[in-house]
């Protein structure tokens, strides 16, 4: 079963990353991880947006007539 897409965690990660990222302890093996899963992230955020984005655009359309 695939768990639901959680926005909200999802860009509190992103947060949780950059702050890493910005942090001179961070080696750059740790950095490039972090970048591929933010990437990961994003692109998730994004489908999910533009998810919404449909719905929201097609409950208009209907209401239209």
């Amino acid at each position: 079963m695939e768990e639901k897409f959680d926005y909200t965690k999802a860009m509190a990660e992103l947060e949780q990353i950059a702050k890493r990222v910005e942090d001179p302890q961070t080696s750059l093996d740790d950095i490039g991880a972090l970048v591929k899963r933010s990437k990961v992230l994003i692109r998730s955020c994004r489908d999910y947006l533009r998810t919404v984005r449909e719905s929201i655009d097609s409950d208009s359309s209907e209401e239209d007539f």
